[in-house]
């Protein structure tokens, strides 16, 4: 059991214990919601935003259905249009706690409480936690100062910014030589560092980039990025060679990879050494009642598979609550 101190109460949705509780509206959560609200199941979703990472993808060419690609706001904007048509709403707040209320793990379904950052409580039967995955940082100097002030982990959001303009792309996946593409599609002046000397990303997209002529500096780690109250230059150095060298450029686009959202759960003890949520093939977590999906999962993190895990989730929930009724004589 916990302590409940703290939560604020009221409010229509906050009255009401709801069957599934779902936190993100990426398209793990945007799909577990579909499928529970066709289950007949009471279905709310809490997020800061719509889409995640999916949302800020400029093109989408490897989700079924889509042959010549989709954008990510567009795919955001159909699965939210989807779910609004089921009746499932969007709570767009950030979940700061969760917590079982007066009941044993192992007794069935707890009316677990969800505290969000805007002082709402929210009661639900089950939960499925589909946040998804956070852009990681380099933590190098200038980095956090220099955060939206050309420094950017968005090319879709910031790229029309830096028309005309000199920019590193770094990284050496999917995304990062995608984006790269974007940007330079645009007219973006970009250069791409990464810090091996080969690439991680598919290799129809190292083609592509190839293709392309976007310059990559290779075995070259970002150690500073410099700047007075904006971006003017990053300092790199060969991890080969050693040396080390200044690039003037007006903007760094970044992406290494993702980190997990989930301090908000890791009191429950259900988040690994990494902070990511395993699950097993039903998406249930070491707490009854609580499934995980997306890349929270740490699993190959595309949306074809946060899909497939939404579902599976949405369909574990159903069984865990019918099979507490059927226990109970409900």
């Amino acid at each position: 059991m916990f302590s409940l101190g703290g939560f604020s109460r009221g409010g229509e949705y906050e009255s009401k214990t709801w069957d599934v509780l779902i936190i993100g509206a990426g398209p793990a959560g945007f799909t577990a919601a579909v499928y529970a609200a066709r289950f007949g199941l009471e279905t709310i979703i809490i997020s800061k935003d719509l889409g995640g990472n999916m949302a800020l993808t400029d093109i989408i060419e490897n989700y079924p259905g889509f042959p010549e690609g989709i954008s990510g706001p567009e795919l955001t904007n159909r699965m939210h249009e989807q779910v609004k048509k089921l009746g499932v709403e969007v709570i767009f707040d950030e979940v700061e706690r969760i917590d079982p209320a007066e009941c044993a793990y192992y007794e069935g379904p707890c009316k677990f409480r969800v505290r969000t950052a805007n002082g709402k409580e929210y009661k639900a039967k089950t939960i499925i936690i589909a946040v998804g995955a956070a852009p990681r940082k380099l933590r190098v100097p200038g980095e956090e100062e220099l955060t939206g002030k050309g420094v950017s982990y968005c090319a879709t959001c910031d790229g029309p910014l830096f028309k005309g303009k000199r920019v590193i792309v770094v990284g050496g996946g999917n995304t990062a030589l995608q984006e790269a593409l974007y940007l330079k599609s645009i007219g973006v002046d970009v250069t791409l560092v990464h810090r091996r000397r080969e690439f991680r990303a598919d290799k129809i997209l190292q083609d592509r980039f190839r293709e392309s002529g976007i310059p990559a500096v290779l075995d070259t780690v970002v150690t500073e990025i410099k700047g007075k109250g904006k971006v003017e230059g990053v300092r790199l150095k060969n991890r080969v060679t050693g040396e080390e060298r200044e690039m003037p450029v007006d903007g760094v686009f970044i992406f290494i990879g993702y980190e997990p959202k989930t301090d908000f759960v890791k009191h429950l003890g259900i988040t690994d050494e990494y902070g990511y949520i395993p699950a097993d093939m039903y998406m249930r977590t070491k707490v009854p009642g609580i499934f995980a999906a997306g890349d929270i999962t740490n699993v190959f993190k595309q949306i074809a598979v946060a899909v497939g895990q939404g579902a599976i989730a949405a369909n574990s929930a159903k069984e865990f609550l019918n099979e507490w009724k059927e226990k109970n004589g409900e």
